[in-house]
């Protein structure tokens, strides 16, 4: 396999994983936006909550389920920002590979 077409198959790979990255900080975006309206409900409650437990609901103070909600939402901007790193990484490299693959192209056949 020419170096041409090494440099073709990675790119396709890079392209692919960009993809899922995208997914995966979509959703994670997502699940953040349900957990802040989540909050916004809690704070209007003045007595006990129920929180689902599986396939049972569980009384709960709603200050401990404003404190389990704080904390899973800061874990998903922690992987949003992770994600979004590595996103950008991969854009780089995917640049560069785009690049590189166009100054390996015969006059003429760069797209």
């Amino acid at each position: 396999m020419s170096e041409l077409e090494n440099l073709i198959g990675h790119l396709q790979m890079q392209n692919q994983q960009l993809q899922s990255l995208m997914m995966q900080k979509q959703s994670l975006m997502m699940q953040s936006k349900e957990i802040e309206k989540a909050l916004e409900h809690v704070e209007l409650a003045t007595d006990d909550i129920y929180r689902s437990v599986g396939p049972i609901l569980v009384k709960t103070s709603a200050s401990d389920v404003k404190s389990q909600l704080g904390e899973e939402k800061e874990e998903i901007d922690i992987k949003v920002k992770t994600i979004e790193s590595q996103e950008k990484r991969l854009k780089d490299k995917l640049k560069e590979n785009q690049e590189k693959i166009q100054n390996m192209m015969p006059a003429g056949q760069g797209g």
